[in-house]
Formats: C-alpha cells, sequence, structure tokens
C-alpha cells in the first residue's frame, strides 16, 4: 500500500459519512468522477471492494471498514502532530475529542468547565452514550479520550483511575424496603428490579452482584434505556433499581428517591480515563490526563452526604 494517499483515505471517510459519491464530493470540494477515481485505484491496488454500491447508498464492506479504520487513525495522528507543532510554537490550543458513557454525564460538564478555566484555548467535544457505543468509537480512532467505569480489553488501551464510583440500589422513599436494613440480595429479588439495556457498564455490575444466582434478574426485572428513564420509573413506584450514586444526589436531597441499606452495597468501582495505547498524546490531552489525576476528584458528588451508612461500609 505505499500509493495510497490522504485525499483516497479523506474519501472513504466523505462518502461513509454522507452516503453517496456526490455529497462526498461536494464536502471535499472535488467532482464526483475525482472521487470515484480515488476509491477506484484504492480498490485496484489492494484487490478488493471497499463499498458495496446499493440503492441505500455506498455501504462499507469489511476492507472499507478497515480502511476506515486506518483513515481515522491517520487523522488522530495528524491532529496530534498539529497540536505538537502549536506547543513548540507556544501557542497552548488543541482539541480533544472526549468520550463519556452515559453515567458520567452527571459530572463531565463539571469537570470540562474546570479544566477549560485552566485551558480556556483547548476545544473539547463531548460525546454522550452507552459503554458499548463509546468503547466501539475508541477502538475506531473516533474518540481521543473516554470516561468510564472499566477499561476495554478489545484493542490495547491505557487507563488511569480518577475516583471512586459506588452503585446502589435505590426505590421511593415509601416503599417498604426504606425502612430494613441489611437487605440480602434474596430479598431484592422478590421485588421488580428495573435494568439498563446490555452493554451498559451498570448493567454488568448488577449481573456480577446477583452472579450466585443464576438467571435471577430475568425472572422479574423490567429494561429501561438511560439512567433518567429509571430514575422516573421508581419515583412512579414501578420497582427498585441499581444506579451509580453519582446520578441521583438532587432527587435524593428532594427526597424524591431514596437508597435502600443493602448487604454488600455501595459496590465500589473506580472510574478510569482511558485512551489508545497505539497512538501519540498530544499536549491538549496531557493536559487533560494531568488534571483528572490532580482534580478529578473534586467534580464527583460525595456519596456520604446522601447515604451516610455507605461512608463506613467495607468496599
Amino acid at each position: 500500500m505505499r500509493t495510497l494517499t490522504l485525499r483516497q483515505l479523506r474519501s472513504i471517510q466523505a462518502i461513509h459519512q454522507h452516503g453517496t459519491i456526490a455529497a462526498a464530493a461536494r464536502v471535499l470540494g472535488l467532482t464526483s468522477p475525482a472521487v470515484t477515481l480515488q476509491i477506484k485505484q484504492l480498490e485496484g491496488d489492494c484487490g478488493l471492494l471497499l463499498f458495496d454500491r446499493t440503492n441505500e447508498g455506498m455501504i462499507l464492506t469489511a476492507a472499507g471498514r478497515a480502511a476506515l479504520k486506518a483513515a481515522n487513525a491517520v487523522d488522530t495522528v495528524l491532529r496530534a502532530l498539529d497540536d505538537e507543532f502549536d506547543a513548540l510554537k507556544g501557542v497552548r490550543a488543541g482539541s480533544i475529542r472526549l468520550g463519556v458513557v452515559s453515567t458520567a454525564k452527571y459530572f463531565a460538564p463539571r469537570l470540562i468547565a474546570g479544566f477549560r478555566a485552566e485551558h480556556p484555548d483547548v476545544d473539547i467535544r463531548l460525546l454522550v452514550g452507552n459503554r458499548a457505543d463509546i468503547v466501539a468509537k475508541l477502538g475506531a480512532y473516533e474518540l481521543d479520550i473516554v470516561l468510564m467505569g472499566q477499561a476495554p480489553t478489545e484493542f490495547p488501551a491505557q487507563s488511569t483511575v480518577f475516583g471512586d464510583h459506588p452503585l446502589v440500589m435505590i426505590a421511593r422513599p415509601d416503599h417498604p424496603l426504606t425502612r430494613e436494613r441489611q437487605i440480602p440480595r434474596a430479598r431484592l429479588l422478590q421485588e421488580t428490579i428495573i435494568i439498563r439495556e446490555p452493554g451498559s457498564g451498570t448493567r454488568k455490575s448488577l449481573e456480577l452482584f446477583f452472579a450466585s444466582v443464576p438467571g435471577s434478574l430475568e425472572r422479574n426485572s423490567v429494561e429501561m434505556g438511560s439512567n433518567e428513564t429509571i430514575k422516573q420509573a421508581v419515583m412512579a413506584g414501578l420497582g427498585i433499581a441499581f444506579i451509580s450514586a453519582h446520578t441521583i444526589g438532587f432527587e435524593v436531597e428532594m427526597g424524591r428517591l431514596a437508597i435502600l441499606d443493602v448487604v454488600d452495597m455501595p459496590v465500589r468501582r473506580q472510574w478510569f480515563v482511558v485512551s489508545r495505547k497505539d497512538r501519540a498524546e498530544s499536549p491538549a490531552e496531557k493536559a487533560f490526563h494531568a488534571y483528572l489525576s490532580q482534580h478529578g476528584p473534586e467534580h464527583l458528588p460525595l456519596i456520604g452526604t446522601l447515604y451516610p451508612a455507605a461512608s463506613t461500609a467495607k468496599p
């Protein structure tokens, strides 16, 4: 692939994003024949089709997905190089494509604001999604840094802890379980438990918590796709739920939700800042990592103020 060009990679990205050669050509400032030529030359060099031509548009083949991944990786390296040049020239700017799992969106804005106060010229583009989506985008070089509860294993990644992440069981304040202490797992399974969708880090943690009782969650659970929907469902009396303590501060303080006193809870996890090992960090990314190491915990809600028992519970 010694003849591979940046223009060819740009063409693949544009076609994938916009669906047709004509639309890609407009974005790239080229003619449709010129974009078609770029793709045909690359397909000829590699001996594989990069796109399936369908009525719905241009769809990436397996070879096309591999080429797109390479294009995204090259983009990442070039962005880092551009930031490095700016740093050498004394320009303290740059950009970070930051991904956070949906649970982290409750504190990510405060964290970003704190970082921007120290680095006002760094542009941060925030993407929120469930764990599976965020991992996929980091794997495809579409994100630079992610905040999540567990580092991915699908590709080489480096991760650093920047704070504790407690998970708790919640109910309406008038639920009978709020008057009980040291509630065992078996008692929880007598209630309808509202759970997150597959691919969610919170769902994985709950499945581990009930691992000693196979199939228990499937017997009496309701699946919902967001923390906000789950909180509303619990407040409406539809059941109890397992959720990050960092998502419920306002509702607990206002008396709309209560944290249950469950044996072996809170489940203590940790927050990680994660990036790929196989790419160079830009100066802006290094600054963000340094800020998290020093100030990350300051931006996390304190569970002890909501649930005093949690501050003395065993890890």
